[in-house]
C-alpha cells in the first residue's frame, strides 16, 4: 500500500504538504498541488479512511435511510439509492443503507456515533416522528419527501400534488367525467406517506375545480385484490370511463381483468398511471403516465447535502414538475349509450 511519505517523495515536497492538499486545510500553490495531484494517481494513492476521519473530524460517510417495505415499489427505492451512491461517491462520499424500519432510533444512532457526515431520509410520512430528531442535530439531512411542515428543513421531490392535478386534466380534456383512482396498499396511507396523500390531493381538487367526480380505492396490488378492487368500482360508479393507477404492482392485473371483462382500452376505458417510465412501456398497453423521475430525485439530494455539509447551502424545498407522457391508454371518453 502506498504511504503518504512516498506520495510526498515523488512529488518533491514535504508530507505536510500533501496532507494540506488533501485537507485543503491551506492554500498550496497551483503548480505544487497539481505535482502532488499527479503524484497521487500516478502511484495509485488512497488516504487512509480512518486517519483522514480523525484529522478533519468527517467520516466521508452519507447514511441513506430507506426503509426496504413489502407496501412499496422497491425497484424505484432501489433506484433512488443508486442515484445517490453513484452522486455521492463522485463528490468522494460514500454510502451507508440503513434498510430497517427503526424510525428515530436510526437517526439517534447515526448522530450519536458520528458514524455519517450527514443523511439522506426517504418514505416520508407527512407527520415523520423522526422530524423533531432531524431538527435537534447539527448533523445536516435532506429529505427525499416533503412532510406537513417543511420548515428548517432541506427537501427533495417530485410535485405530487401538481401529478395528480395533472392526470385529472389529461383525462376531463378527453371528455371523462367519472374517474377512479387505484391507489396504493391500505398501509400507505395509514401511515399518511407523504407521496400518495398529496397525490390525492392534487387529484381531488383538480377534479372540484373541472367538476369530475373522483373515487379512491387503496388496494394491496396483486389479481385477486384487483378483482375486488373493480368489482367495487363497477358497484359504487358504473359509469366510471377513466382510471389513475398509483401502484405498479397494479398495472397488469389490472389491464389482464380488463381484458377478460372485454373492456378495452382506450375505446371503452381509458388509464393513465404514475409509475416509472420503464413500467409503463413494457405494459401490453403501453400506459400514458407520469414518470417518476427516480435517478433525479437521488441526485438533488446528494448534491444539496454535499453543500449543505461545505456551507454553501441553506434550507430549501425542492419540487420536480411532472411530465405526462400520452401513449396508447387514453383516449376520448366513451358516448353515453
Amino acid at each position: 500500500m502506498v504511504t503518504l511519505a512516498e506520495v510526498a517523495q515523488h512529488a518533491g515536497v514535504s508530507a505536510s504538504t500533501v496532507s494540506y492538499v488533501l485537507s485543503g486545510k491551506r492554500s498550496i500553490s497551483t503548480t505544487t498541488r497539481q505535482r502532488v495531484e499527479r503524484s497521487i494517481r500516478e502511484l495509485g494513492y488512497h488516504p487512509n479512511a480512518g486517519a483522514r476521519a480523525l484529522a478533519s473530524s468527517r467520516s466521508n460517510i452519507i447514511a441513506l435511510m430507506i426503509p426496504l417495505r413489502t407496501d412499496l415499489y422497491v425497484p424505484v427505492m432501489m433506484e433512488i439509492a443508486i442515484a445517490v451512491a453513484t452522486t455521492a461517491r463522485a463528490h468522494g462520499y460514500d454510502v451507508l443503507l440503513l434498510t430497517g424500519e427503526e424510525g428515530p432510533d436510526a437517526v439517534r444512532r447515526v448522530t450519536g456515533s458520528g458514524l455519517a457526515d450527514g443523511m439522506i431520509v426517504m418514505d416520508v410520512g407527512l407527520e415523520d416522528e423522526r422530524l423533531p430528531l432531524l431538527r435537534g442535530t447539527d448533523r445536516p439531512s435532506v429529505l427525499i419527501g416533503l412532510p406537513a411542515e417543511t420548515g428548517a428543513l432541506t427537501c427533495v421531490d417530485l410535485d405530487w400534488t401538481a401529478t395528480g392535478a395533472l392526470c385529472v386534466e389529461h383525462l376531463a380534456g378527453l371528455g371523462h367525467r367519472d374517474i377512479a383512482v387505484i391507489g396504493e396498499a391500505p398501509a400507505v396511507y395509514e401511515r399518511h406517506t407523504g407521496f400518495a396523500e398529496r397525490t390525492l390531493d392534487g387529484l381531488r381538487s383538480r377534479a372540484r375545480e373541472a367538476g369530475v367526480r373522483v373515487l379512491h380505492r387503496p388496494c394491496e396490488g396483486g389479481y385477486d385484490a384487483l378483482a375486488v378492487t373493480l368489482a367495487r368500482i363497477a358497484d359504487e360508479r358504473p359509469g366510471t370511463t377513466g382510471l389513475v393507477v398509483q401502484n405498479e404492482s397494479a398495472v397488469e392485473p389490472l389491464l389482464a381483468l380488463l381484458r377478460q371483462q372485454g373492456r378495452a382500452v382506450p375505446e371503452d376505458v381509458s388509464v393513465v398511471a404514475v409509475c416509472p417510465d420503464q413500467v409503463a412501456v413494457q405494459a401490453s398497453v403501453r400506459l400514458t403516465s407520469v414518470a417518476i423521475p427516480a435517478q433525479e430525485m437521488g441526485r438533488h439530494a446528494v448534491e444539496h447535502l454535499v453543500a449543505k455539509l461545505d456551507g454553501r447551502d441553506g434550507d430549501e424545498i425542492v419540487l420536480i414538475a411532472p411530465e405526462l407522457t400520452v401513449r396508447a391508454s387514453s383516449g376520448p371518453a366513451p358516448a353515453a349509450s
